[in-house]
């Protein structure tokens, strides 16, 4: 994948110390990984490498948009989405990305592809459950929201003028009886 080619961050000529490496993301990005869950997205990603003498550390934060489909109302919304994600990169005898904070590069690797990390890292910080403002401080009406009211079950209220089986009276009596 040509396109990926743009996230390969080359360490070997890098000092000890901190580099930052930042992206800006957008639809073509996600594209690249067949992720279709957004309409669109505005994110920075930041890239934080500590490089040490036997290992790297990897701080990556993002923050910006997603537009996305509200869950109840249907409506498309611009979603505040911010996350972080830590990586070591150790170096071993072979490739190994088991660990879900720790990479193992083979000895002599001079580069690392970090958009899967950024990939994953946007993914986990969209919310599973994506609910419009609107929706949520109640100024938002459609058509959806109009007929969702409609179904929701209505309250009954207890009046005490009810009569109730004189057995639950007697369960009462075993909280207070001690």
């Amino acid at each position: 994948m040509r396109k990926l080619k743009d996230y390969e961050i080359s360490f070997a000529g890098l000092k000890q110390g901190t580099h930052q490496f930042d992206y800006q993301i957008d639809k073509h990005f996600l594209e690249l990984f067949s992720f279709d869950e957004v309409n669109d997205i505005h994110q920075t990603v930041t890239v934080e490498l500590n490089k040490k003498s036997t290992l790297m550390e990897l701080h990556f934060r993002n923050k910006g948009t997603v537009n996305v489909i509200c869950d109840v109302s249907a409506e498309p919304f611009d979603l505040e989405v911010t996350g972080e994600l830590f990586l070591v990169v150790n170096f071993g005898e072979e490739y190994n990305d088991d660990e879900d904070e720790l990479l193992i590069l083979p000895h002599g690797e001079h580069q690392m592809n970090v958009a899967q990390y950024i990939y994953e890292l946007i993914v986990l910080s969209i919310p599973a459950k994506r609910v419009h403002p609107d929706v949520l401080n109640g100024t938002m009406h459609s058509e959806v929201l109009d007929r969702l009211e409609a179904l929701t079950p209505k309250e009954t209220v207890y009046s005490p003028a009810e009569t109730i089986d004189p057995r639950w009276d007697n369960l009462k009596n075993l909280i207070t009886d001690k």
